[in-house]
């Protein structure tokens, strides 16, 4: 199945730009630049869409304007206007149980805390979608995870995200024209 709709996690506002938690933001943004596309506010779907045409037919880029916790809403709104079966979307969006550097795609599977995905299963209703998992790192046992994902990665750190992301782009078009396998096979093995 190919993919229609691209979904960059992360907060919105200025104060969270840089944080670890954008990264989703990061990636959907530099799709948008490569293609030169540019998000558009859209009310109806509580985000910035920005709309990329390839290969006759167009692929959705969104970043909910609502908050981490809340991004179902986007998601099952744009889904639901331009008829985008969850298979169809790829969530891209940070993770903790990888480490910085890593990029790593997943279908399916739980939320594994992440309030995002936590959000997303609950609005769609169900939990088959592909998901672009951007390693950040734990802070480790006992640390505030809150303040470290919503922290700024160190300049190491953030070269390493920018790299997986890097890699990540390198993958993107199997991944959109459906070559789901093909673009994991690649993707894992660096």
């Amino acid at each position: 199945m190919t993919i229609e709709l691209v979904v960059g996690l992360g907060n919105p506002g200025a104060e969270y730009e840089a944080t670890r938690h954008n990264v989703g933001f990061w990636f959907v943004d530099e799709v948008a630049r490569i293609k030169g596309c540019h998000f558009t506010p859209e009310r109806k779907f509580n985000g910035q869409v920005c709309k990329v045409p390839l290969s006759a037919r167009n692929i959705y880029l969104i970043k909910p304007s609502t908050y981490m916790n809340r991004s179902g809403a986007a998601v099952a709104a744009i889904a639901s206007y331009y008829k985008i079966d969850a298979e169809s979307m790829l969530v891209v969006h940070d993770e903790l149980d990888l480490p910085v550097g890593k990029a790593r795609l997943k279908k399916g599977g739980g939320h594994g805390g992440h309030n995002g995905l936590r959000d997303i299963v609950s609005a769609l209703g169900t939990k088959d979608f592909l998901r672009l998992r951007l390693g950040i790192d734990h802070p480790g046992v006992g640390r505030d995870v809150s303040n470290y994902v919503l922290g700024r990665p160190s300049l190491v750190d953030r070269e390493q995200i920018e790299s997986a992301m890097d890699a990540a782009l390198q993958i993107l078009p199997d991944l959109l024209d459906g070559n789901t396998q093909k673009a994991m096979n690649q993707l894992h093995r660096g």
